[in-house]
């Protein structure tokens, strides 16, 4: 009912995998203020992280963004044929050079990855030496629990002993607490499987901002001049108990 009532005219009954709802996010995301806002902090955090050098930086999902504004040259792809992204992929076959990318990139990306462990295994093979993969992601709070498995359309399962899920359609099979498994809860086993890969920093953020956005999905209930009110009392937070998302910097050693 509650979800009903919020949401946005624009994405009633539209199919998650069709391209053209893409498109649609990406003009979302670029009118609702509150949103936009809360992408440009994300795109500034992620490229504050990336490490020096002239190689390329890769986004992976980019296909509803526009990350290409802070980053210049940033490559960017989908697994979708999307107006406006550089390279059509999929993550599990990357179509680049051993060594030949300083960064990857991702934002709300990795959870709908059904096999990670064949990305990060090509993340290694095409990442420079000090290279990293840096990501936002959903995250597992008491919080986003609540929010997450009552309230969001997609999948959250951090009860999942597997770091696998069902492929259905690329955007709809999800599991929103993957990300929370493999670089928390599974930490021992991640470096166990990856000795090449170090978790830099995991930062939990954001308990409300998203929800008062709206997300692509559903009305904004802040207006965008709201944003940094909102965001100065959420860093007054104990992140660990109430986040709904994380910054995550993975370097391959």
């Amino acid at each position: 009912m509650f979800h009903k009532l919020l949401s946005h005219p624009c994405t009633k009954n539209v199919d998650l995998d069709d391209p053209a709802t893409t498109s649609l996010r990406r003009r979302i995301i670029r009118q609702k203020g509150f949103l936009r806002k809360l992408y440009e902090e994300w795109y500034r955090g992620i490229a504050a992280e990336l490490p020096a050098g002239k190689k390329s930086v890769l986004e992976i999902g980019a296909g509803a963004g526009f990350f290409h504004e802070f980053i210049p040259g940033l490559i960017t792809s989908d697994i979708l044929s999307c107006q406006g992204i550089d390279v059509q992929l999929s993550a599990l076959k990357l179509p680049f050079a051993t060594g030949s990318l300083r960064a990857i990139v991702m934002t709300d990306a990795l959870h709908h990855i059904p096999h990670v462990e064949n990305f990060l295994e090509e993340a290694i093979r095409c990442l420079q030496q000090g290279g990293a993969i840096i990501l936002i992601e959903p995250w597992v709070s008491w919080w986003s629990k609540i929010i997450y498995s009552n309230f969001h359309h997609e999948p959250f399962m951090p009860e999942s002993r597997e770091w696998n899920f069902h492929s259905g359609g690329p955007l709809s099979s999800a599991n929103g607490a993957l990300p929370w498994i493999v670089f928390e809860r599974d930490r021992a086993v991640f470096e166990n499987k990856f000795p090449e890969l170090k978790v830099r920093s995991v930062e939990p953020m954001m308990p409300f901002s998203y929800l008062l956005s709206g997300g692509v999905s559903l009305r904004s209930l802040m207006p965008g001049f709201a944003y940094d009110f909102w965001r100065s009392l959420e860093k007054k937070m104990q992140m660990k108990r109430w986040a709904m998302f994380a910054k995550i910097v993975v370097e391959r050693k």
